[in-house]
């Protein structure tokens, strides 16, 4: 059974199943509405957007089967026909399925704001119901699909990302677990006591002045990279910026405090006070996340820096008194979906290992004639690491140039897979992810300078840069973007089978946490590897031999996780 359910221009609910019609319904009345629905059907929903009509239901406590996200399958679909950059908005869809233009305003609105497209655009026309222009777009929708070039992949990753939209909605609403009073206490013992907005905290100030002494005395500002690069060349250190990695090899009395500040610093300006007073209540965090905001279709999230949680504050991430924090990372995911990707069966081999860098090194250097450079103290295991990530990101500087031709001679079809995609993105073409999620056309910029028709040897120079840059990028687009697929795949089939009250309370790309009773911690555990299988086989088939672990902990904190 399907169900439609929008909000109208009026902010009123209508809810249309194939038996009725409901409509000026409030907030209240439309989880009625709903949760009778789905106690008795179990129906598929679909919304114009999840992000603008699911929340209404979780906050009312109704959690939903499954459903169908309009906006999201238009932007994935507006991808894969080459016409990316137009407004994914029900208004456009609605125009576009018709066979007309869509307002110049709806695409205008989206792209100054891609993740508000639900809210800030045009009206639909007069006489056209919210519910007559969803049952419309769907039907083209459905067209679109079956006319791809592998529908069944495509239908799927509509699927998992309408089910992955459910599933962020739901962990904005549970929230992460959180201990404030731990994150206040941490706050204080590395920075000193609170100050006011605009102030450095005690330590800061202690370390700037460190800092300055190191230098004679002179005053550096330690929060401008260019202050900090003028000190050092007045010191006879020459360094094309302030970055912590071109720190580290410094000799200078003044890099030790400066690598602290740097820590402390980013520690105070995105998880100091004002942080914990804007995101953290009633003991969790809730952050906003976006589906698929990367182009690659990796999550994002529209404040709180809910992906980049600092290793710091993990012990501030406790499960509540008799509940546990189910982590649990894929190990090496992307250069297991490469395997799967290309077929490569002696790479299958060693992806069997639960270490695949490790069992890669033996593969790679057992019997090899590889000299390392006389200053490289790496093992077998980092080197293999290497070269795996220059395959998957281009990397050609220093090393790793010649380990990607070692593991081109062991692994080629592995390699051929993402070099092949790296020519296709030279040439300016797309490329797509298993399950069809489709890379962006280059810009006119780089057409017209990738052209041909550069006048000079510095125009060829900055051509054929233009050209290898772009094709790094398609190059790794397949395997991250495939692996995007897998976790969306992941995420829906988790949901599925996580015993109640157990929920999801935290993603980010190939980690997921579940914060379960504890008595349910097990069963948990068992749902976690039990969904990677799952994805793994409906995504590259039942007979596919690439081996997916997941590295499961059963903790109270998530510092305890790693």
């Amino acid at each position: 059974m399907q169900v439609i359910a929008g909000r109208e221009e009026d902010g009123s609910f209508t809810v249309q199943s194939s038996s009725s019609t409901v409509n000026d319904l409030d907030e209240a009345g439309f989880a009625a509405v709903a949760r009778e629905l789905e106690e008795s059907a179990r129906p598929r929903w679909v919304f114009p957007s999840v992000e603008g009509v699911y929340p209404v239901l979780v906050a009312a406590g109704l959690r939903v089967e499954r459903c169908y996200d309009l906006a999201l399958a238009e932007g994935l679909l507006l991808a894969y026909e080459g016409a990316d950059g137009q407004s994914r908005s029900l208004r456009a869809a609605w125009a576009r399925a018709n066979g007309e233009e869509p307002p110049l305003d709806a695409t205008a609105v989206e792209l100054a704001q891609p993740t508000l497209f639900e809210t800030r655009v045009p009206t639909l026309p007069d006489g056209v119901t919210v519910v007559t222009a969803v049952r419309r777009v769907l039907a083209e929708q459905e067209r679109r699909v079956a006319a791809a070039g592998h529908p069944d992949r495509l239908r799927l990753l509509l699927a998992a990302e309408s089910a992955s939209a459910l599933a962020a909605a739901e962990m904005s609403a549970d929230g992460l677990p959180w201990r404030a009073d731990l994150h206040e206490e941490l706050l204080t013992s590395r920075l000193g006591p609170r100050v006011r907005a605009g102030e450095r905290p005690k330590v800061l100030v202690e370390l700037a002045a460190k800092i300055s002494e190191a230098f004679g005395g002179r005053p550096v500002n330690p929060d401008s990279p260019p202050s900090v690069v003028r000190a050092l060349a007045r010191a006879g250190i020459e360094v094309p910026a302030a970055r912590k990695y071109l720190l580290k090899g410094i000799d200078h009395p003044a890099v030790a405090p400066l690598l602290e500040y740097k820590e402390l610093s980013r520690l105070y300006a995105a998880n100091g006070w004002a942080w914990l007073e804007e995101w953290v209540h009633d003991g969790r965090f809730r952050p906003h996340y976006v589906v698929g905001g990367v182009v690659s279709g990796r999550w994002a999230s529209r404040g709180g820096g809910a992906l980049q949680i600092p290793k710091v504050l993990r012990t501030c991430v406790r499960a509540d008194p008799g509940w546990k924090l189910v982590v649990a990372d894929a190990a090496q995911l992307e250069p297991r979906v490469l395997t799967a990707l290309s077929g490569d069966r002696r790479l299958a081999d060693v992806a069997a290992a639960t270490d695949l860098y490790a069992r890669l090194g033996e593969a790679l250097f057992s019997g090899a004639r590889w000299v390392p450079a006389a200053d490289d103290d790496r093992d077998d295991r980092a080197r293999a690491k290497i070269a795996m990530l220059s395959a998957m990101y281009g990397g050609t500087s220093g090393e790793a140039g010649p380990l990607l031709g070692l593991l081109r001679q062991r692994f080629p079809d592995a390699v051929s897979y993402v070099e092949r995609a790296a020519q296709a993105g030279e040439r300016g073409e797309r490329v797509r992810s298993r399950l069809g999620r489709t890379s962006p056309a280059p810009s006119a910029a780089w057409r017209a300078l990738t052209g041909g028709l550069a006048s000079d040897e510095a125009g060829e120079l900055k051509a054929r840069r233009a050209s290898r840059g772009w094709g790094r990028f398609t190059r790794n687009f397949v395997v991250q973007a495939s692996a995007a697929d897998m976790t969306a795949v992941m995420l829906a089939t988790l949901r599925r089978r996580l015993p109640s009250p157990a929920h999801l309370v935290f993603f980010q790309h190939d980690e997921v946490i579940v914060h379960t009773p504890e008595a349910s911690a097990e069963e948990v555990s068992s749902a976690i590897t039990d969904a990677v299988t799952e994805a793994a086989r409906m995504l590259f088939g039942p007979a596919c031999p690439v081996r997916f672990p997941m590295q499961v902990a059963v903790v109270d904190t998530y510092a305890d996780a790693k």
